[in-house]
């Protein structure tokens, strides 16, 4: 063997053991494609990562645990998965559950759908550098891409990660039209019912004591947060779905905290569907029922 020949297999030899070092020192998950991580932006060009890129990090990482045991399920028999991620944005969540989870199955889809065209032309451009010819990128919003004639009629799997305002609420909507199995959301900023809350606040306040929770400007925006939430997870339920509310990740990363995981029984709670509506009317929500929480026809 000539020296060039040990030279070149030497070389070799001492790349992999180095990606392996910065993958363990890093934290990152078994099989994850530093070169993606470097693409988003995660990961600097020499592979290190700074405090806010390690943040992110970890947001998408601890949603992956969650998101990863329903894929499996969902996937056992050989089934192919269909995934839609709301609210895309740069497609973090997306590009990585398809590099830890899709890229090895070798089928199933994931549809990043979001309103800023250059964040979709950017997407659509690494995905094709990267070979991750299962991933589709849209320019639009939720509710559109719910009316498109052109998506598949099933989706498997519905995300929202900091889908704002009423995103959200668009993606449960897409969710149920689409018979997804599990939707997996994160919601963020909410103001619709917060503006509801104002316009009633007067007669609120004459009303009932409890309205002293909302009557601060701060506090009627976080009221407005809180009920939204628990409203989405009465109308999942109604809808459904079994619903588990957890912590996302620690607050000291995130404000917007909350992950609601949905898995569809098919068993529409007669309670769930009763709660929410006496709690629209009890806040002054009714003008919602109709075109955000309209409950299913028939619930046991």
């Amino acid at each position: 063997m000539s020296k060039h020949s040990k030279a070149a297999k030497g070389q070799t030899a001492s790349v992999k053991p180095a990606v392996q070092d910065i993958a363990a020192q890093l934290e990152l998950k078994p099989g994850q494609s530093i070169e993606l991580l470097k693409a988003l932006h995660i990961l600097t060009r020499d592979g290190k990562l700074n405090q806010d890129s390690r943040r992110k990090l970890k947001q998408v990482y601890h949603l992956y645990q969650f998101i990863e045991p329903i894929l499996q399920e969902l996937g056992k028999g050989g089934q192919a998965v269909t995934l839609a991620d709301h609210g895309a944005g740069k497609s973090y969540l997306g590009f990585i559950l398809y590099d830890l989870y899709f890229k090895p199955q070798g089928q199933g889809s994931i549809y990043g759908i979001e309103t800023r065209a250059p964040l979709v032309e950017a997407s659509q451009k690494l995905a094709a550098e990267l070979g991750f010819e299962r991933m589709h990128f849209l320019n639009m919003s939720v509710a559109e891409s719910t009316r498109a004639d052109f998506m598949p009629e099933r989706f498997d799997v519905v995300t929202a990660l900091h889908a704002c305002d009423t995103a959200t609420d668009d993606a449960i909507a897409f969710g149920l039209q689409k018979k997804a199995k599990a939707m997996v959301l994160v919601p963020c900023c909410q103001a619709e019912v917060a503006a509801c809350l104002r316009q009633t606040k007067a007669l609120s306040l004459t009303r009932t004591p409890l309205a002293e929770l909302w009557r601060h400007p701060i506090h009627t925006r976080e009221m407005g947060s809180q009920i939204t939430n628990v409203l989405r997870c009465l109308y999942l339920e109604a809808c459904g779905y079994q619903v588990t509310v957890t912590e996302l990740v620690g607050w000291e990363h995130s404000m917007k905290n909350e992950l609601i995981v949905a898995r569809y029984t098919g068993h529409k709670k007669r309670s769930a569907a009763e709660r929410l509506q006496q709690l629209l009317t009890e806040f002054g929500l009714d003008s919602l029922a109709q075109h955000r929480f309209s409950l299913p026809a028939q619930t046991s």
